[in-house]
């Protein structure tokens, strides 16, 4: 078995993210969750991304998991790594980037690498190595309230240093726009300098295309997902990857409509705040301190979600919350707790729902998408087409069911305001 690319992302729903791109590139892609047992059918699969929970766990942890992905694509043969993460290098001053990326570059015996977190389509850009989200610096993009890993400092360059204890360069765009050939002459400039990440601007497409070009050759890359959407090209180019019909295709969706939601990002709000506004009945508020009671409020939740999917109407079940509501319950419970009661009331929802026929499911936020695939016992997933910038629909085929679970997996920060409503309109 070989495989183009093989990718390591650092949650889940930044793997679906990736995936969603290498799919819109034009390469057939399945997702796996964590290193398999078992090797799933990837007969007709030309890239495979290995979705991990290593974020905000420790750095040896990230490091040990990421290495043992690493060692397992490779064994499929893959041309080149990618270390994806999040579009707002989300992280702490410890890690877990720049440890990861200096895990694999050695495991890979390479000696540098490029960072492009940008994702230009969905207002993610740097600049000057500067990360914006929209017209505002990170560090004043509602980053800096992040529950787990707040973003206070925009300056890349100097966030990437205080992980790593390589030095951290930088390509600008004035590098970017005299083409691939300029931009992998700097890059060795910087390798003879000993430069061993370098990050780089992009503030369109174009300076992505041309990233690509220029280190399509490199063992490995890391970044965000927009980088994944010009490199098929690249491989296409160099005769790695043929031309794919259709290679998001996937089986009709059946079954009931849910929607489970537990980030507490400003785009999620307001996606909670559109549904509720077209469906105001169809809405229950998850309260991380009444599950800690007792399970009577994780029951009432399960009884008001089946009476309205028995009734065919929209339902939202949410834990997605402002920051000061969160950080009262965080305050009162401690942050690990007030997250796991949420992922675990969610998660527990998702298999119980499922079993009683959802076979349509969107669920909002990396943690708690992590937790309900990991709730339902979910391996693999197969790519579907792109819903929003970021999002695809995807099928995983559940044990003890005829036809595939339809899954979307929302980053927090991604999809437009109606996004709840609109991609089940959009699922074939």
């Amino acid at each position: 078995m070989t495989i183009v690319l093989g990718a390591i992302a650092d949650d889940f729903t930044g793997a679906t993210d990736l995936a969603n791109n290498l799919v819109r590139g034009g390469m057939r892609c399945v997702q796996v969750i964590g290193v398999p047992d078992s090797l799933p059918d990837l007969s007709d699969v030309d890239a495979v991304v290995v979705a991990l929970k290593s974020r905000s766990c420790a750095a040896e942890e990230a490091i040990a998991d990421s290495v043992a992905a690493l060692d397992w694509l490779r064994e499929l043969g893959a041309r080149q790594i990618f270390f994806k993460y999040c579009s707002t290098f989300d992280s702490t001053d410890q890690g877990n980037i720049g440890p990861v990326a200096d895990a694999l570059l050695d495991h890979l015996g390479a000696v540098q690498t490029i960072m492009v977190p940008a994702f230009p389509i969905n207002g993610r850009t740097v600049y000057q190595g500067h990360l914006f989200v929209g017209d505002r610096l990170l560090n004043d993009s509602g980053m800096q309230h992040h529950p787990l890993t707040p973003m206070t400092d925009a300056d890349l360059v100097r966030v990437l240093a205080r992980q790593t204890p390589h030095t951290v360069g930088l390509i600008n765009r004035a590098v970017l726009t005299q083409g691939p050939e300029a931009t992998r002459q700097r890059l060795a400039d910087l390798k003879a300098d000993e430069v061993r990440h370098v990050i780089c601007d992009s503030v369109d497409e174009s300076d992505l295309e041309t990233l690509a070009g220029a280190t399509v050759d490199l063992p490995l890359v890391t970044g965000g997902s927009g980088l994944g959407q010009a490199l098929p090209a690249q491989y296409r180019h160099k005769g790695w990857l043929a031309d794919i019909s259709k290679p998001g295709r996937l089986e009709p969706a059946s079954g009931s409509a849910l929607v489970l939601s537990g980030s507490c990002s400003r785009a999620t709000l307001a996606q909670v705040d559109d549904f509720l506004t077209r469906s105001p009945e169809g809405g229950f508020a998850i309260d991380p301190l009444a599950l800690s009671r007792d399970n009577t409020h994780w029951q009432d939740a399960h009884d008001f979600a089946l009476s309205r999917i028995e009734q065919n109407a929209p339902v939202l079940i949410y834990a997605s919350a402002d920051p000061e509501k969160v950080k009262t319950a965080q305050a009162k419970l401690g942050v690990a707790k007030a997250g796991h009661l949420v992922e675990q009331a969610l998660s527990q929802l998702a298999v119980s729902l499922v079993d009683k026929g959802v076979g349509r499911l969107l669920v909002a936020g990396g943690e708690t998408s992590g937790a309900v695939v990991s709730a339902l016992e979910i391996t693999a997933l197969r790519i579907g087409e792109q819903i929003d910038p970021g999002v695809p629909w995807t099928q995983a085929q559940l044990e003890g069911h005829a036809t595939p679970l339809s899954l979307a997996l929302k980053s927090g920060n991604f999809g437009g305001v109606d996004f709840f409503t609109r991609a089940f309109e959009v699922l074939p």
